[in-house]
């Protein structure tokens, strides 16, 4: 083993166990820099330590590593959930990472299912389709997941042609008088007021979710059964509905080309990697449809690449060690573990039979993956892998161009360009209405992008209202006292760091006042740089004005570095004011009144709000009605009922 590493890391090195297991790497900071699995820990880890990797990524990374921790499991699907539990809670430095989305739309049906439309109240007889986002529950019925909101709504539309289903929330299907213009137009069979007994509506509510799983020939059987019937019966005008509902349905079946292949629930996975970005594109098919599909783009995709070490003790299968297969097995369970996952599994690359396993335990079904299709299942993964090609050329065209845009600016600043990547910018602006409700923002570009995560606001309290350089003076004050601080106290050696330029929206005066506040602290006035509107006040015409006073810059309204400027300071009043609407709303209406009452969180207050209209109606609302209100407890609701009087 390498000279270069502590005795003491080497000897835990030398001790670790023969036995499949989690490890996790640390600099000297405490900062996780690596996860990994291992069926042999000791072999693995050793592995890492046994040759010199050089001036290589994997070599820059190992080259850190200053403490390790392990974690002993009993087998390799029980080391692969520990990975993606820590992958995803720790965010290390070298793992591939992807966004944690549980964003997923679903078509609710409300209520339990009940084919003879029983219920304590109409709303409860006569089921609602919905649009639906947020765990499900076991009080209602769910389709999906859907890959966007646009296809849950063409689905919703579809079953409002055929079956002409309610959409209308509980409140105003309580109190409707007389039919709904989609009544009218033939999307509502208007239970409201009696126009279809609950029976009748309850047949058609379980044949929309018949077609939702894909029933498609015992939904037309059905239907053409009991026309028979009718007709037999002398009943024509049932018959009648009846027909018109088979044509729709066929009408419907052929203009959505929904498939007749036995698949019903299949997820496609085409993963692709080029240029050191990847991109994994996923469909889903549900109830036989094909519903669409969505690209996800993951991050540290070289260094994930350079620390990985095919596990000898796991059984060799060809493609298993390429990057888009690795891409692709972190995709998977950063993605279904905790998710739900269908039967089938389309893949351009070979899932481990270990993942495989850990998904089927989650299911409680058997998980089957195939990464050699044919007939339908082929057509399915071409469509996915060329729309990953799209996706992933787009993406790259797009940094390509941010990148071009950061190096225009670092040459017009005099900014060290070694690595762009690492420069970091901060912008401030200042919104308010007439004095009202001041918030300044600060938003951060780094890695050449927006980091939306980084974003802060900030309440301004104790100026004159309307008197924006106080304002400023404040947020400056606030957002840089702290980093002044540790910098002075520790030196060279504090993880602190000013960025490398501190935007500010205004001309002269602001900056003055961001250079004022800067000799205060002690901190360097050659980052700050104020952008003053130009003459007119037009687009394009706008300057640079230094703190440290140097001239001031035009650039000029093609210049690539005013692009990354006006991107970076229209996002800062963007979210200054959206920041600023909100806070005025809630001194306005009164809105906080209910964020005040324990118990109540952002999907409570929302529904009160969306079914009342407003805080006045959820104050003017009995026990009785607030109880109606879906997640609100006869408890909760006899505690707000008390609280707005």
């Amino acid at each position: 083993m390498s000279d270069a590493y502590s005795e003491e890391l080497l000897a835990q090195v030398a001790a670790l166990p023969a036995l499949p297991g989690v490890y996790r790497y640390f600099d000297a900071q405490g900062a996780l820099l690596y996860v990994g699995k291992a069926l042999h820990l000791k072999r693995r880890v050793a592995s890492y330590f046994q040759k010199n990797h050089g001036e290589t990524r994997i070599g820059h990374m190992v080259g850190k590593i200053a403490r390790l921790e392990t974690t002993v499991v009993r087998s390799e699907a029980e080391a692969l959930l520990l990975e993606n539990n820590l992958i995803k809670s720790l965010q290390p430095r070298y793992n591939i990472l992807f966004r944690d989305d549980k964003s997923y739309p679903y078509l609710k049906i409300t209520g339990l299912a009940a084919q003879d439309g029983t219920g304590h109240t109409p709303g409860q007889r006569f089921a609602r389709l919905g649009y639906y986002r947020g765990a499900v529950d076991a009080k209602h019925r769910y389709f999906g997941p859907y890959p966007s909101g646009w296809a849950v709504k063409e689905t919703i539309e579809l079953l409002q042609k055929v079956f002409r289903l309610r959409t209308c929330e509980d409140s105003v299907f309580a109190n409707r008088t007389r039919p709904c213009l989609l009544y009218q137009i033939k999307r509502c069979t208007a239970p409201c007021i009696g126009l279809i007994d609950p029976q009748t509506y309850a047949h058609d509510v379980a044949h929309a979710e018949a077609l939702l799983r894909g029933e498609t020939h015992d939904v037309l059987g059905q239907l053409q059964a009991s026309m028979a019937a009718h007709s037999e019966r002398l009943e024509f005008e049932q018959a009648a509905q009846l027909r018109d509902q088979i044509t729709a349905l066929s009408r419907v079946l052929h203009q959505q080309a929904i498939e007749t292949v036995s698949d019903k629930d299949v997820d496609i996975l085409a993963a692709r990697v080029q240029g050191g970005r990847a991109c994994v594109n996923l469909a889903m098919v549900r109830g036989g449809r094909h519903l669409g599909d969505r690209a996800y783009f993951p991050v540290q995709v070289q260094e994930a690449a350079a620390m990985f070490q095919p596990d000898e003790d796991a059984p060799s299968t060809e493609g298993h060690d390429s990057i888009e297969t690795r891409v692709l097995h972190a995709f998977i369970l950063q993605h279904y573990v905790g998710h739900p996952v269908p039967p089938i599994l389309v893949s351009s690359a070979p899932v481990s039979k270990a993942l495989l396993q850990v998904l089927s335990e989650q299911s409680g079904q058997r998980m089957v993956a195939v990464h050699q299709p044919r007939q339908q299942r082929r057509a399915w993964l071409d469509m996915a892998q060329h729309n990953a090609d799209l996706q992933l050329a787009r993406l790259l065209a797009e940094e390509g161009s941010q990148q071009a845009r950061t190096r225009a600016l670092a040459q017009v600043l005099d900014v060290p360009q070694e690595d762009l990547a690492l420069l970091r910018i901060e912008c401030f602006d200042i919104s308010h209405t007439s004095g009202e409700a001041t918030q300044a923002s600060c938003v951060v570009f780094e890695q050449h992008k927006m980091q939306a995560s980084q974003y802060r606001r900030y309440k301004i309290e104790g100026i004159t209202g309307g008197d924006d350089y106080a304002a400023m003076r404040q947020v400056l004050e606030r957002r840089y006292s702290k980093v002044a601080q540790a910098l002075h106290e520790a030196g060279g050696g504090s993880q602190a760091r000013l960025p490398d330029l501190v935007l500010v929206d205004g001309g002269k005066g602001q900056v003055g006042v961001a250079r004022e506040v800067f000799t205060a602290l002690g901190l360097d006035v050659s980052r700050i740089v104020g952008v003053e509107k130009g003459e007119g006040r037009k687009v394009g015409l706008e300057e640079l004005v230094f703190a440290d006073g140097r001239a001031k810059v035009s650039l000029g309204k093609d210049s690539a570095a005013l692009m990354l400027v006006a991107q970076i300071r229209d996002e800062a009043h963007r979210f200054a004011i959206t920041g600023m609407r909100a806070a005025r709303a809630k001194v306005r209406v009164g809105a906080s009144q209910l964020e005040d009452i324990p118990g109540i969180g952002p999907k409570k207050r929302a529904r009160l709000l969306q079914q009342f209209g407003g805080v006045r109606g959820v104050a003017s609302a009995s026990v009785q009605d607030l109880r109606t209100v879906d997640g609100i407890s006869p408890a909760l609701a006899e505690v707000i009922y008390q609280a707005l009087r």
